[in-house]
């Protein structure tokens, strides 16, 4: 066979390495990602405790925020402070942008009855809920999305700001201590069954 055949062949052999290995390069953040986080997070975004949140396609700078609380003990949990304090800044960097590039999953709760709705969003007017959350409660930044997380998840932290369990962020313990504790659980009813990525990009 001539050289120049056998030349051509070897470099085509070489090329088929190089798109082979890669397109089955392992991304490291994901992988961190799967390794960390999906066991309780849920693999495909849905957690199966009704009391761990949603954390794909939250907002980026909250968590980040979360992790760096996690891991200077600011804010306390006993499954997600061990886990933070393996974490440096660059990973926790990395994992919040990872994150918030996936899609909110819609864990199929149903929307809040009118009565309950009206009753949650005069809870929300009075204390300024979207000032900080926007309008359809999306979220920016370094403030967390609530429409379309757990009930469950939602109730919970409420209470935890209400008692101080929860304690990296004192404004929304002053917040959630100024809300009656009947309009507790439609407010978080009524977040809870928002459905807004049809028009998630407004008010962004």
């Amino acid at each position: 066979m001539p050289l120049s055949i056998l030349t051509s062949r070897a470099i085509c052999f070489a090329a088929v390495l190089l798109i082979g290995g890669s397109a089955s390069a392992v991304d490291p953040i994901a992988e961190k990602a799967k390794l960390l986080c999906a066991t309780c997070h849920g693999a495909q975004g849905i957690p199966i405790n009704k009391t761990t949140p949603v954390i794909w396609g939250q907002d980026e700078g909250y968590l980040y925020l979360q992790l760096r609380d996690f891991k200077s003990g600011a804010r306390k949990n006993d499954l997600m402070s061990p886990i933070a304090a393996t974490l440096e800044k660059k990973d926790m960097l990395a994992l919040a942008a990872y994150f918030k590039k996936l899609k909110w999953p819609n864990l199929q709760q149903p929307s809040a009855p009118p009565d309950v709705a009206k009753k949650a969003e005069t809870a929300a007017a009075s204390i300024g809920c979207r000032g900080c959350h926007l309008e359809h409660f999306q979220g920016d930044g370094t403030t967390a999305r609530l429409a379309g997380q757990w009930r469950e998840y939602l109730e919970a932290t409420i209470l935890a700001f209400r008692d101080r369990s929860r304690g990296n962020n004192p404004g929304m313990t002053n917040l959630m201590n100024a809300t009656p504790a009947e309009d507790i659980a439609p407010l978080a009813e009524y977040l809870a069954g928002l459905q807004i990525d049809a028009y998630l990009g407004s008010g962004r």
